[in-house]
C-alpha cells in the first residue's frame, strides 16, 4: 500500500509526530511543538489555531471502524497476517501495543492540546484592527465542541481518563485518571458553552453548529444516562465471559438526552433525506439535510492529515475477488438482518457489483453493459457497501479510480437519523414506548418497512443495527446496553462459517464435493482459503471475548513511551 507522510500536531502529552502508512503506521521521533504568540492579531488567524484541533481526527475516520466495528460479532479485519493491528482486534486480542487504541487515543489528546491552546489565545485576544469579538468567541466555541467531543471519546472508549484543561498541566494532571461523572461534566460544560457561540446552522458540516453541539450533546447524555461502568466495575468481569448486570438508568439525564434531541429536531435545520441512500458519497457532503457534523477530508496528498480509508479498507481490491480485503462482514449470514424489502440492504450489504472500466456493449442508442462480480461463497463474501464510489445514474457501478476507492469522502460523525434513534431510545426507557415507536417508524417508513404501534427494546436494537450498520455506534451500543460479550456469544457460533465445515481448506473442499486445486469449479475458481481465516477469526472471537473488552488498553504514546497511566483492568 502506499505510503503518506505527515506531521502531526503535539502539545498535550509527550507525544511524538509520526508518518502514516494508509491505514497503519510507521513512527518517527522527531517532535514537533506548536508555538507561538499568545494572542492572535487576526480573524484568519485565529480560525486557523482553531482549525488545528480538528486536523488530528482526519487521521482517525478509518481507525473508528477497525476498532469500534471490529471488537463485535459482525465485522473481521484482514488488513495483513493475523499478527497485525487490525485482524488482532478483530481476533479480540487487542493489547496495549496495538496501533488502533494507541493512535485514537494520542490523537484525541493531540486534538485536545490545541483547543486548550486555542482557548487560552481567545482568553487573552482582544478585539482590534482585523480581530473581532465575533471571530474570537467563535474560535473559542469550536475548540470547547472539539474538546467535548475528543472527551466524549475517551471516556466512552477508556473510561476514567485524565482531564487536560491547559497547555501547562502538570504531570500529575496528564496521568491521574478521573471519574466518570467529572468527564462527562466537563464534555457537558465545553459543549453548552460551545453551543452559545457557535451558529444556528452552517453549510460547511465540518464546521460544529448549534445543531451539532445539541446533537453530540444528546449522544452524551443517552450515555451518561446509562451509569458507565467504573474502573473496579469492570475489573468484577474482566477476566470472565460475562456482561455486567443491566443497569439502572438516570431518568434525569435521559431527560436532558431527550431535551437535546428536541432542539436538533425543532431547529428545523436538519431532517432526514427521502431517500435513504443519497446520505452517502461525495455528493452527499455539505448538501444533505440530514448530515449533523463530518470530519473533512481532502484525500491522500491533498492537505489532508490522512484521507478517510472507510473508502478504500472495506472494498480494498475492488473487483479482484481473491484479494481479503482490510474489514468487512464476518458472515453471509449478515444479510438476513435486512429483509429484502428494506429500502438500507444494498448500500449497506452487497453481493453484486458492476464494473464501468469493463463495458460489455456500448451503442449510440444504449447505455454499456458491464461485467457483473458476485461477493459470494465460494469466491468471497459480501461487501460493506455504504462507502463504495458509485455512479450517479448506475448506481451499481463503481468508477475507475487511483486504487478504485478515492479517500476524499467526509466522514459522518452524526446524522439526523441517529438523534431520532437516541430520542426514541430515552422515550422507551422513561416508559413511552408509543412515542418512541413514532420516531422509528421515521426510519422504518423511509426504508419501505411497516411501522410499530409501540416499541420494544429489542426492535429498538434492531433499528440502531439496521440504520446506522458501519458507522461506528454498534460496539458503543453493546457496552450501554451491557450486552458485548453475550452478543458474541450468543451471534457468533449461528454463523455460517463458524461451523467446523469451514475449519480448513481440505474440510472445505471435501464438504463441496470440488477439489481445491486453483482450478475452475464449473465456471467459479474456489477461494477455500479465504473461508477458512474467516472461521478462525469467528473462532477466536467466541474463544478470546471477556468483560475487559469493555474499555480498551491505555496505549503506549506515539513513540512507544509509557504514558504513565493506571492500565485498565485485564490488560
Amino acid at each position: 500500500m502506499k505510503k503518506y507522510f505527515n506531521r502531526a500536531v503535539i502539545t498535550a502529552i509527550t507525544l511524538s509526530s509520526l508518518a502514516l502508512h494508509s491505514c497503519k503506521k510507521s513512527t518517527s521521533d522527531d517532535p514537533n511543538v506548536i508555538t507561538g504568540a499568545s494572542s492572535w492579531s487576526s480573524n484568519q488567524e485565529a480560525l486557523a489555531t482553531a482549525s488545528a484541533a480538528f486536523s488530528p481526527w482526519q487521521r482517525l475516520s478509518s481507525s473508528y471502524s477497525f476498532l469500534l466495528e471490529s471488537t463485535s460479532e459482525h465485522t473481521i479485519s484482514f488488513e495483513g497476517t493475523d499478527d497485525e493491528a487490525g485482524p488482532l482486534v478483530s481476533q479480540f486480542k487487542t493489547d496495549v501495543n496495538n496501533w488502533y487504541p494507541t493512535k485514537i487515543f494520542n490523537y484525541l489528546y493531540v486534538s485536545i492540546g490545541e483547543a486548550n491552546r486555542t482557548i487560552e489565545k481567545a482568553d487573552s485576544s482582544k478585539a482590534g484592527g482585523d480581530l473581532s469579538q465575533e471571530t474570537i468567541d467563535l474560535a473559542r466555541a469550536r475548540a470547547k465542541f472539539i474538546r467535548g467531543l475528543g472527551y466524549s471519546y475517551l471516556t466512552n472508549l477508556w473510561g476514567e481518563v485524565p482531564l487536560i484543561l491547559t497547555t501547562s498541566s502538570t504531570t500529575a494532571e496528564q496521568t491521574t485518571r478521573r471519574s466518570i461523572d467529572d468527564v462527562y461534566g466537563q464534555i457537558v460544560k465545553d459543549l453548552t458553552e460551545a453551543e452559545a457561540s457557535l451558529p444556528a446552522f452552517d453549510q460547511k458540516r465540518s464546521n460544529p453548529s448549534k445543531g451539532a453541539a445539541n446533537a453530540i450533546l444528546a449522544r452524551t447524555y443517552l450515555t451518561w444516562a446509562s451509569k458507565p461502568l467504573s474502573q473496579n466495575e469492570v475489573g468484577t468481569i474482566a477476566t470472565s465471559k460475562t456482561d455486567p448486570s443491566a443497569a439502572t438508568w438516570d431518568t434525569d439525564k435521559l431527560q436532558k438526552a431527550i431535551e437535546y434531541a428536541d432542539k436538533v429536531i425543532n431547529s428545523g435545520n436538519f431532517r432526514l433525506e427521502a431517500d435513504f441512500e443519497d446520505n452517502f458519497g461525495v455528493p452527499a457532503e455539505n448538501v444533505s439535510p440530514e448530515h449533523i457534523f463530518t470530519i473533512h477530508h481532502d484525500g491522500d496528498g491533498q492537505g489532508d492529515a490522512q484521507g478517510n480509508h472507510q473508502t478504500h479498507c472495506p472494498f480494498t481490491f475492488r473487483f479482484d475477488l481473491y484479494q481479503d480485503n482490510h474489514i468487512g462482514p464476518a458472515d453471509v449470514s449478515l444479510l438476513e438482518k435486512f429483509s429484502d424489502t428494506d429500502k438500507r440492504k444494498r448500500f449497506s450489504l452487497l453481493t453484486r457489483l458492476y464494473n464501468e472500466d469493463e463495458p460489455l456493449v456500448a451503442s449510440p442508442t444504449k447505455t454499456a453493459d458491464y461485467k457483473g462480480y458476485d461477493y459470494v461463497f465460494p469466491v468471497t463474501s459480501p461487501r460493506i457497501g455504504k462507502f463504495i464510489h458509485r455512479n450517479s445514474v448506475l448506481t451499481e457501478v463503481a468508477p475507475g479510480s487511483e486504487a478504485g476507492q478515492p479517500n476524499d469522502i467526509n466522514r459522518i460523525e452524526i446524522r439526523y437519523a441517529e438523534v431520532l434513534l437516541i430520542k426514541a431510545e430515552a422515550l422507551l426507557q422513561l416508559g413511552r414506548a408509543s412515542e418512541a415507536a413514532s420516531l422509528v417508524n421515521q426510519l422504518r417508513e423511509r426504508a419501505g418497512l411497516e411501522t410499530y404501534t409501540t416499541l420494544t427494546h429489542a426492535q429498538l436494537e434492531e433499528e440502531w443495527y439496521l440504520e446506522l450498520f458501519f458507522e461506528q455506534r454498534h460496539w458503543s451500543n453493546l457496552v450501554r446496553w451491557r450486552k458485548l460479550v453475550s452478543t458474541v456469544l450468543a451471534d457468533v457460533p449461528t454463523f455460517e462459517y463458524y461451523k467446523d465445515q469451514y475449519k480448513s481448506v481440505e474440510s472445505i473442499a471435501s464438504k463441496f464435493g470440488v477439489e481445491n486445486d486453483g482450478t475452475s469449479s464449473g465456471t467459479v475458481k474456489t477461494n477455500y482459503p479465504f473461508f477458512a481465516k474467516i472461521y478462525k477469526h469467528l473462532h477466536a472471537k467466541t474463544d478470546n471475548v471477556s468483560g475487559k473488552f469493555y474499555r480498551f488498553p491505555i496505549p503506549k504514546g506515539l513513540s512507544g513511551n509509557d504514558l504513565g497511566i493506571t492500565q485498565n483492568p485485564g490488560y
